[in-house]
């Protein structure tokens, strides 16, 4: 069990008895940190979660936002790392379905997927290779199995993953309004759980996850088997149930298994559920404890109304689903369970839902303190060393081009992806009303467009975790509004090592203070989320890695923006560029030392540059917009060029900036910046459009040509296209070509 002798102690006072080994088993996986979020609930209470497009906030399988003609969107984001890293490929692929079937919770269709990597050094690690290959053929077989696109990602190497990975996969849905499924029922209803047999598989797969990683010996029964042939005949069966008005709740039997999917939603629904274990369906001959643990994957928990179970039972039966009638709703708040003919447990399901706050102490770790007394600047390098150094960092596999990824993902199925990945800094996909069935309903009230982006930093998080997590999220809104979309919402994705560790749970505590100080600001709500601690192995924790995941909305499709500039455009800069290196790829990919000095976000100047770039786009007047980020703005300029396939001509010396030495304003990762391209004959209006705004923006280069050339107080260099296109290749070499 992973109960500790406290939460045993509080067990007992709250069932005034001892709990036999049924009930102990559903409690400790229900109490687990994976399940509970027992350490970090208290925290996610900053997050402002309220907003005008926020139906449902966080506390249910996945939030729901209203984007207007009679359409809502959903949107969850899960990991599944400590599988991943004993089994790359199912714990990937599992990973995937998990999170679809948080989707189809709400009676919403799948339609894209995002996945958010971390992985040791791939260009020394074989290990690191392995799993990177083994993750992403794991994402690639389910997703494309299932057919829901994957539209973007990020990946980042750190040798803090080493060992280990990090495996995030956040789903968008979208459903009509009047088929929202939210949970509901009444004394009476069936419970009844669909899909694949229930078996030995995962059975303690959540209190697996809530301990530190201990290496290859783990135990591969936590693990569970993917099987997306179900899972896509899971979803067009859900689906038409929902369209057919015959469910009025469902869930995803995912951790914790039945113990955590029954108690939470009788505790949602105030209720109690009569269980007849007998009744379901397995594939094996297994005991109570191990059924109700189980984590076999692929299977969903329905609530519906007698009256309507012979219309289910024929939905399934035309997918050839398996189903079983488990039980029914009671009145009195017990979950009372039934095997072999005997009652096996008898507890509250509030009990069990809600597992006793564990109090944990927050302390400054000694390192940052110790980075900061360090901290100093390299020799600034040799003028003519610059171009080197440049073609190093698009070489660096966190900056490299991930083609070799999504070229392994099918991210057009479903027709609704009309930016794909590496066109763009963000996905955008078309949405419009469906029927059950997934056909166009009525289009009479045109489309919408969704963009959708994911992104971390876990050097400058490791470093300063308020400033860096603060600048994740304003990494994520810069790319959305990089394609032209106004952010309205996030999920955060928050991976930590113990929190049991005072200093671990520190870093937490000011990610989170980060992330929600932003949100706040900015008026962009949190609408659901995970926490993942014990991403540790005996070589220590990992460093913080909070993810955002970013949806922003396009009004009108003639203004989506991609990241390709036409021959002769305008180059301009919005932003201004300080001297900001600590965690900077520069510093440590380059000259593998740290600093204190991370990027910080001036929230109002953010605000700012961010708004006139969208005023910029929703005018017409640029024809490409693109982030400055990882590699700060030479990197930027680069990867414009190469997405244009065009060099460009730069006068570095016109960029606004605060820096003094050349490699700061070249590869400093300051925020709040933008590169757009322009027409030459459009510079005026831009200029009038920018004068509205308190931020810098001037022109400083040209597209055009078949090398980038960077000149400098009178000293220039110059770079070919070919060099940088090769250099940014590197983890498609490192990889192999056959993927």
């Amino acid at each position: 069990m992973s109960l500790s002798d406290e939460e045993i102690r509080y067990l007992r006072d709250a069932l005034s008895r001892e709990p036999n080994s049924v009930e102990l088993s559903m409690v400790s996986a229900e109490w687990s940190e994976h399940c509970s979020y027992k350490s970090s609930r208290p925290y996610l209470k900053m997050f402002s979660t309220e907003g005008k497009h926020v139906l449902i906030g966080p506390g249910y399988d996945a939030g729901v936002l209203d984007i207007g003609n009679g359409m809502l969107l959903t949107v969850h984001i899960e990991s599944h790392n400590h599988p991943s890293a004993v089994e790359p490929y199912g714990g990937a692929a599992t990973g995937i379905g998990g999170v679809v079937r948080d989707i189809l919770s709400m009676g919403s269709r799948p339609i894209a997927l995002l996945d958010a990597l971390r992985f040791a050094d791939i260009r020394y690690d074989n290990q690191a290779r392995w799993l990177f290959r083994n993750v992403v053929r794991g994402i690639a077989d389910y997703g494309n199995c299932i057919g829901v696109p994957t539209v973007a990602g990020e990946v980042e190497f750190d040798d803090s993953f080493k060992d280990y990975c990090l495996v995030d996969v956040a789903c968008i849905g979208v459903v009509r309004k009047d088929r929202l499924v939210t949970l509901k029922g009444d004394v009476g209803d069936l419970v009844v759980v669909a899909g694949n047999r229930t078996g030995r598989d995962g059975i303690h797969g959540a209190s697996f996850a809530s301990r530190a990683f201990e290496g290859e010996e783990e135990d591969r029964s936590a693990v569970q088997i993917p099987d997306p042939f179900m899972g896509k005949l899971l979803i067009d069966a859900t689906m038409e149930c929902v369209g057919a008005g015959c469910v009025k709740a469902i869930k995803d039997l995912g951790g914790g298994g039945l113990a955590c999917c029954l108690s939470e939603t009788a505790d949602k629904l105030g209720m109690g559920m009569l269980i007849d274990l007998d009744a379901l369906h397995l594939r094996e001959g297994m005991s109570a404890e191990e059924i109700m643990i189980s984590e076999s994957q692929e299977r969903m928990l329905y609530i519906l109304d007698p009256s309507m179970l012979e219309r289910f039972k024929a939905i399934m039966d035309k997918y050839e689903v398996p189903y079983s009638v488990l039980g029914r709703l009671t009145g009195d708040g017990y979950l009372s369970i039934y095997h072999n003919g005997k009652q096996v447990a008898r507890i509250s399901a509030s009990v069990v839902a809600n597992a006793p706050l564990a109090k944990r102490k927050a302390t400054k770790p000694g390192y940052i303190e110790h980075i900061a007394v360090h901290s100093r600047k390299p020799e600034v390098p040799e003028y003519d060393d610059m171009a080197g150094i440049l073609l190093e960092l698009l070489a660096d596999p966190s900056i490299a081009s991930k083609e070799w990824v999504y070229r392994q993902y099918d991210h057009e199925v479903g027709l609704r992806t009309i930016v794909k990945p590496g066109h763009a800094d963000a996905a955008v996909l078309r949405v419009w009303p469906e029927h059950h069935d997934g056909m166009a309903a009525d289009l009479s009230d045109g489309y919408r467009y969704v963009a959708v982006k994911v992104d971390g930093n876990s050097k400058q998080c490791y470093i300063d975790p308020y400033n860096g997590s603060m600048g994740c999220f304003s990494e994520a809104c810069r790319n959305v509004a990089c394609v032209g979309a106004e952010p309205i919402a996030m999920v955060d994705h928050l991976q930590f090592g113990s929190p049991e560790d005072e200093h671990v749970f520190w870093t937490f505590v000011e990610s989170v203070r980060g992330l929600a100080d932003y949100g706040r600001y900015m008026g962009i709500p949190c609408v659901g989320g995970k926490v993942s601690f014990y991403n540790e192995t005996r070589q220590g924790a990992i460093k913080p890695s909070p993810l955002v995941c970013v949806v922003g909305l396009i009004d009108d499709d003639g203004r989506v923006l991609k990241g390709h500039a036409g021959d002769g455009d305008m180059l301009m800069i919005i932003g201004l560029t300080k001297d900001e290196m600590g965690g900077s790829e520069y510093y440590e990919y380059i000259h593998s030392m740290l600093h204190a000095n991370v990027p910080k976000v001036d929230l109002a100047y953010d605000k700012s540059a961010r708004d006139a770039l969208l005023a910029l786009a929703s005018s017409g007047l640029i024809t490409s917009a693109h982030d400055c980020s990882k590699g700060g703005l030479a990197v930027a300029i680069a990867e414009m060029c190469i997405s244009s396939g065009m060099g460009a001509r730069v006068d570095l010396g016109s960029v606004p900036s605060t820096c003094t030495r050349l490699d700061d304003l070249l590869f400093s990762e300051s925020h709040s910046r933008f590169l757009v391209s322009l027409r030459r004959d459009d510079m005026d209006a831009v200029s009038r459009v920018l004068a509205g705004y308190p931020v810098h923006g001037a022109v400083i280069g040209r597209f055009g040509g078949n090398s980038l050339s960077l000149e400098y107080k009178g000293s220039s260099m110059s770079i070919s296209l070919e060099s940088m296109i090769d250099a940014y290749g590197s983890v498609t070499r490192l990889m192999g070509h056959g993927g």
